[in-house]
């Protein structure tokens, strides 16, 4: 395949992963504003307008799929949701992964640096869902809905709990220096 087609079928694929999250994203109940961060993928999208189906003009040109090897793109069609928090300062993402029945959203806090660092990320658990209460500089409110199992009758549950997310930002704009979650009522 040529190195242009290989181009054309990656930014493809980038593009619909990238939808997924943006129409995983019109669900949450808050919607935050743009990242100020140069390069930083637009956080809210436009409604898709619904127009007639488009009729075709040309051949059709089939794709190839990507190489299933490269980590990056697997990583990336694994995010399901992305919500940016504290005015484009971090946002919160889940990958799908494990046993949906029992949980199954890999959620992450990530802040970005530079363009030539990479993200810094931190865990914040495998859960169900999350819905952000509100969101400041150096912090995030939320209610997790989570699963839970009763060891002695094997029994799958459901519970939701609220937590803080707080962090404070490195020097120059560096990584935070700290990020604590805290139960809250």
């Amino acid at each position: 395949m040529s190195h242009i087609a290989s181009s054309i079928t990656a930014a493809l694929a980038l593009t619909l992963s990238v939808g997924a999250c943006d129409a995983a994203t019109e669900k949450a109940e808050t919607t935050e504003a743009a990242a100020p961060t140069p390069g930083a993928p637009p956080t809210t999208t436009a409604e898709t307008p619904q127009a007639a189906p488009l009729t075709a003009s040309g051949a059709a040109e089939a794709l190839t799929a990507e190489d299933t090897g490269d980590e990056s793109l697997q990583s990336a069609a694994s995010v399901v949701r992305i919500d940016w928090v504290s005015d484009g300062q971090a946002k919160l993402f889940g990958t799908a992964g494990g046993d949906p029945a029992m949980n199954g959203l890999y959620t992450y806090i990530a802040f970005w640096v530079a363009p030539s660092e990479p993200w810094t990320l931190y865990s914040l658990g495998n859960i169900i869902d999350y819905t952000i209460l509100s969101s400041s500089p150096g912090r995030v409110d939320l209610d997790i809905h989570e699963s839970t199992l009763n060891e002695a009758t094997g029994e799958i549950g459901s519970r939701h709990r609220k937590v803080i997310v707080q962090w404070t930002m490195g020097t120059d704009e560096g990584p935070p220096t700290s990020v604590t979650v805290t139960p809250a009522a």
